[in-house]
């Protein structure tokens, strides 16, 4: 990997608080006036501007003034169960009375809303089926929910296939045609903007409860949500996040959260949102790939402090049980790459890999690790845990390459070979038989040599540029805490710099702490490189790609550095 330094467009005057640092890296992320930093909720974009609202918000209204049974079919990630809490605290604040949810288990139902999740909610007696974070691939299920008389209202956020499936009514922001400046809403996104969207038509047919409810009160789940799928954080999304972290900063959010939160030992009146990426939304995650998440759900409805802490802890010791897993899954597909030679290594252009014991419900974490290894795309699969034959797999992919459309590619030279597939740019879910793996990997390495340039595969590490002596500081280091929210499309700030090092020693087994000085001073700088550790002893003098940290360990109130990548200088 080679450590390059982003470019930095010219940019306008700005007030004398913001540092030139904080200028730079503005800049070189797009944003280029002061005002364009401003992260005004009321600046966010309208509902009316996605396709298919107006639809939405009458069928929903009139089931709401029916009081018909509405059910919200959720999905199994930390997206789906935020989504679901916004929409039953939502639509129960805009006076639905009768308002239940269903989350699909990964192995006994599958994705989605599939036939078979709609047999095990034949009793429940629905009469209006909500889709959250799911639905535009579900065409069985829609079918399986209609035939039963139900009406069913899509949310979604994934990529539609050529064809939709038979819904009274759909939203999202990716439909061919939709108007929606803002393609990267994530599945509670979309939850959130049809409940603002109801919220206006009722308030223009003055049918509104009074006093009005208060939807930003639901922007703590936005955000985690948002910020665990991986979406961009385009303005709009930064939006949302933004208003979320400042109710945890308040203490205004739900207690499920703040149970969440504190179990994991942050702090929420210093909530950041790689806070929500590394800690809270694992956290829910878990559930739904190792037990129900059902569970992370219950702990984002309950308003009882005891309660949400009980699950809090079952959740926590959930997440303790898949990292052990996860690491289990890594180190099987490490051992694999290590038999592999450097020179079939970099011929290959994706990776797939799959274990017979490996388990469906942590294959995307497996594959995110490989993907940052061996700078491919790369897909995971292990067995549906079904009795049957199927294999499920999770990808994950490198930036300029669409995994999405790569497996449509192989879905139309290869038909038959996936059963069902769907993701975004960045990441994809599918499935196959077992005996069609083989031919699936020749297939998908094609679509990806097709796809993919030498430039996108030389993996890099991108710097906002070197540190000065006097950079090196706490103020600094806060401003750029508190400058994000930073995450998937507006990443954190990354600098760069040679240090000598003075001393360094081994953490556990992978981790290395380091004392590292700058060259011609007597500064010196506490660093930490995780999984930094490679069997040999580091040069006495590195290149160093870092992000300035603040270090309030035993009450030192210094600055700390976390190593990303580095190289002998």
């Amino acid at each position: 990997m080679k450590i390059s330094r982003r470019k930095v467009p010219e940019h306008g005057q700005w007030p004398a608080n913001i540092s030139p640092v904080l200028q730079r890296i503005y800049a070189s992320r797009g944003i280029t006036r002061p005002e364009q930093a401003e992260l005004k909720l009321a600046n966010l974009l309208s509902p009316d501007q996605l396709s298919g609202m107006d639809n939405a918000v009458d069928l929903l209204l009139s089931a709401i003034q029916a009081q018909k049974h509405i059910v919200i079919v959720g999905d199994f990630d930390c997206d789906g169960a935020t989504g679901t809490a916004v929409a039953m605290r939502g639509l129960k604040m805009l006076g639905a009375e009768c308002v239940s949810y269903q989350v699909p288990h990964r192995i006994v139902h599958g994705y989605g809303l599939s036939p078979a999740l709609v047999e095990h909610i034949v009793e429940m007696k629905p009469e209006f089926i909500i889709t959250v974070d799911n639905g535009i691939a579900c065409h069985a299920g829609v079918a399986a929910a209609k035939a039963h008389g139900w009406q069913v209202l899509i949310t979604d956020h994934h990529l539609p296939g050529e064809k939709l499936p038979p819904a009274d009514a759909i939203v999202n922001p990716n439909l061919q045609g939709d108007g929606f400046p803002s393609k990267a809403l994530s599945g509670v996104g979309v939850m959130f903007y049809l409940l603002l969207a109801l919220r206006k038509k009722m308030r223009d047919l003055d049918i509104l409860i009074q006093p009005e409810p208060d939807l930003s009160s639901l922007l703590d789940l936005v955000a985690v949500g948002t910020v665990a799928d991986l979406v961009s954080l385009d303005y709009n999304n930064r939006l949302l996040v933004s208003a979320g972290i400042k109710r945890f900063r308040k203490k205004q959010c739900q207690v499920g959260l703040k149970a969440l939160a504190e179990i994991s030992g942050r702090d929420i009146t210093k909530l950041v949102a790689s806070d929500i990426g590394f800690a809270i939304g694992p956290r829910l995650n878990a559930a739904g790939r190792l037990e129900d998440m059902s569970l992370g759900i219950e702990c984002l409805l309950t308003d009882d402090e005891t309660r949400a802490y009980q699950l809090a802890e079952i959740l926590n010791g959930i997440n303790a049980e898949r990292r052990g897993l996860q690491q289990q899954m890594v180190d099987d597909a490490d051992a694999l790459v290590d038999r592999v030679s450097l020179e079939l290594q970099s011929q290959s252009s994706a990776w797939c890999f799959y274990d017979e014991n490996w388990h469906p419900g942590v294959v995307g974490l497996v594959a995110s690790k490989l993907k940052e290894r061996l700078h491919r795309p790369v897909i995971a699969f292990a067995p549906a845990d079904d009795g049957s034959d199927i294999l499920r797999g999770s990808a994950r992919s490198i930036p300029g390459f669409h995994i999405r459309d790569a497996l449509a590619d192989v879905d139309v030279t290869h038909p038959g070979l996936i059963e069902r597939f769907g993701g975004h740019a960045m990441a994809a879910g599918l499935s196959l038989r077992k005996e069609s793996l083989e031919a699936f990997r020749v297939a998908f390495n094609d679509a990806a040599e097709s796809r993919l340039s030498e430039e996108l595969l030389q993996a890099e590490c991108l710097s906002d540029g070197e540190l000065q002596l006097h950079e090196f500081s706490r103020e600094l280091a806060e401003d750029l805490r508190l400058a994000g929210p930073w995450g998937q499309g507006f990443p954190e700030p990354v600098f760069d710099n040679v240090f000598e090092v003075t001393q360094w020693k081994i953490l556990g087994e992978r981790h290395i702490k380091y004392d590292l000085r700058l060259p011609g001073t007597d500064f010196k700088l506490s660093a930490i490189h995780f999984g930094g550790y490679a069997g040999v002893a580091p040069p006495s003098r590195l290149h160093v790609a870092y992000q300035l940290e603040l270090d309030d360990f035993r009450g030192r109130r210094d600055v700390q550095l976390l190593i990303r990548h580095s190289l002998p200088a």
